[in-house]
């Protein structure tokens, strides 16, 4: 039991005792005490006076007497209107501290027997990883690590896209202009070959609907337009999708490959299967390189046609409706939503029907209780209505369900990136980016470093500019990301914790090497203000880990990691460690810095961040 939990069950007690008025532990408000006050954590009152029947001074007293009374740890206490702070003896805080330096598993909770499925990337098979992927892959990373570290069982999967016409686009240019070109022949990693031909598609595909708009057929076409008001570059803006599926040449010939992929065309399987394998290897690559990866690969090839069977189970069951034409509705009307196609008439499957089926298929798989839904924030509709239909059918994961909704991410300049003009800001590119910066920032402090280990510095610096950049944002917002912001070593930055914790890991390195004893600490009683809060943020790790589960939201650990990098750094330079005025307080302050460097360490890898030895 923390030592919150202590002070509201006592505080529940003590109200019991003097008051006669049963009080139940979870309604005591316990926070930490604001800093311009004496004290460590402060007890609301103002719920108790009516009890007490006294002013809220007289309560807060009694009830600080009866605690210090009461409790060993309890070594003061004051009252400031309706708040009663309470300050925690040192003997208790050193005996925390000695606890935690020798707990290696601090902030990690018992395993608690139950299952959580992460989902995230499922990226479609037709281009590289780009910066939205970036997002999405270190959300869901991160938030698998937290959900292990307070004891679920946690599953990473992701689906990829692997058919469907936008990777017909891909297999039609490179079998059109391709003239057997390789990743390996070119020189190009093995995805950004694919997407080059996807680039080289959606250009031609430009190029035909220009050439088309010149012709009689369209200009007739405009003429006969029925919103009048509409210029003639906004009528074809809005009507590019219906020309290419009933116009365009290039769109029959894609239509007219995805149709032989159904039905199981040797060649043009054999193709797919090439043109995805290239994919897949990239893919690959820039997973290990970004520290993310999955126990499970789901592919919409194997996936497409599930649901089918949920189509029917939910007709009998009265869930789903069927008209006259046989396409498959619901009526979600009374959860605030519409009427929602599952099956369309000609008896092709729908994305929702898809992810009917899916889901079943991974709780037979895995029985996962909680199912984490890692996608952008365009997809909220589609995830509430998939959410209802499933609480329709009483899966039991329905309740679990969520969606980890995020935000946009736009470059500096606040430009959306567009894959199909081909300005995508690709995964690689951007870790290139961040490392080159890294790399300029850090050379002459690790110049003295082996070529090796210079490299690996470089790319772990890199890596945590670009990680916590992303994740200190709340995923809910849209964020803008600025490399050169991202690896500065002053503000709230990757580097700047990492550089915090090379300086605890130097300590360690001279205690070590000195052979510096750091047991004889518990004669120092006279704890300095800034050691106390210290101590205090460390306490907080276990919650702020709790809350970022809770919440499905790693900046909230983010956060803690940059406060309590700042609160040692005032430390560090307030106070003298190993030079500090007895043994006892110099090994009391080396064994809080090693504790600070442990939970910062644990923390960022949390994180998705590993720490370097030096920078």
């Amino acid at each position: 039991m923390s030592i919150l939990d202590h002070i509201k069950s006592a505080v529940a007690t003590a109200v019991s005792q003097l008051y006669a008025t049963p009080t139940e532990a979870n309604a005591v408000q316990v926070n930490p005490t604001p800093s311009e006050f004496t004290g460590d954590y402060t007890i609301v009152i103002f719920p108790f006076v009516r009890a007490a029947k006294k002013a809220p001074e007289a309560t807060g007293a009694e009830i600080g007497a009866y605690l210090q009374e009461n409790m060993p740890f309890v070594k003061g206490f004051n009252v400031i209107k309706g708040f009663l702070n309470l300050e925690i003896s040192n003997t208790w805080w050193l005996d925390f501290l000695a606890d935690m330096n020798n707990n290696a598993d601090y902030g990690r909770q018992p395993r608690n027997g139950r299952k959580v499925m992460v989902e995230y990337s499922s990226p479609n098979t037709n281009k590289p990883l780009h910066l939205g992927h970036v997002r999405n892959c270190l959300l869901g990373w991160s938030c698998s690590q937290i959900l292990d570290a307070v004891g679920y069982d946690v599953v990473k999967v992701q689906i990829i896209n692997d058919r469907g016409v936008a990777i017909c686009k891909s297999m039609y240019a490179w079998l059109t202009f391709g003239e057997g070109k390789t990743p390996e022949s070119e020189g190009i990693k093995s995805d950004h070959f694919v997407g080059d031909y996807y680039v080289l598609f959606e250009n031609k595909s430009r190029a035909e609907y220009a050439a088309w708009q010149d012709t009689d057929e369209a200009k007739a076409l405009f003429a006969s337009r029925t919103k009048t008001e509409l210029t003639e570059k906004e009528f074809f803006g809005e009507y590019k999708n219906k020309w290419f599926n009933t116009h365009s040449k290039l769109g029959a010939e894609v239509r007219d490959m995805l149709l032989k992929w159904e039905a199981g065309d040797p060649d043009t399987v054999a193709l797919w299967q090439q043109m995805n394998n290239w994919v897949y290897a990239g893919f690959d690559t820039t997973y290990h390189r970004m520290g993310v990866a999955f126990d499970k690969l789901y592919f919409e090839s194997n996936t497409y046609l599930l649901g089918k069977d949920l189509v029917e189970e939910g007709i009998n069951k009265g869930i789903f409706y069927q008209k006259e034409d046989s396409s498959v509705w619901i009526d979600l009307t009374d959860a605030g939503y519409d009427h929602k196609l599952v099956l369309r008439s000609d008896g092709t499957s729908v994305y929702i029907t898809q992810d009917l089926g899916t889901a079943r298929m991974r709780y037979e798989d895995f029985g996962a209780e909680k199912v984490v839904y890692t996608v952008a924030d365009e997809q909220n509709y589609h995830f509430s209505v998939l959410f209802e239909i499933l609480k329709r059918f009483e899966e039991p994961y329905a309740a679990g369900l969520y969606h980890l909704s995020y935000g946009m991410v736009e470059l500096p300049h606040g430009a959306r990136m567009k894959t199909r003009e081909g300005t995508v800001v690709d995964a690689d590119d951007l870790m290139d980016e961040v490392e080159r910066l890294a790399k300029e920032a850090s050379a002459e402090k690790i110049a003295e470093l082996s070529p090796e280990e210079q490299q690996d510095t470089i790319q772990k610096i890199g890596l945590a500019a670009l990680k916590f950049f992303m994740l200190r944002v709340n995923p809910r917002k849209r964020m803008v990301f600025n490399p050169e912001e991202s690896v500065e070593l002053l503000g709230q930055t990757g580097p700047f914790i990492q550089y915090s914790f090379v300086r605890t890991h130097g300590l360690m390195k001279r205690v070590s090497a000195e052979q510096i004893d750091m047991s004889n600490f518990n004669g120092y009683t006279d704890i300095l203000p800034i050691e106390k809060e210290l101590l205090k943020a460390l306490y907080e790790y276990p919650a702020a880990v709790q809350q970022a589960a809770d919440e499905y939201d790693p900046s909230h650990l983010a956060s803690y990691c940059y406060n309590l990098a700042k609160e040692f750094n005032r430390f560090w330079h307030d106070v003298k460690v190993m030079s500090a005025e007895t043994p006892e307080a110099r090994a009391f302050r080396l064994q809080l810095s090693k504790a600070t460097g442990k939970v910062l360490e644990s923390g960022m890898k949390l994180l998705g961040i590993d720490m370097p030895e030096r920078m």
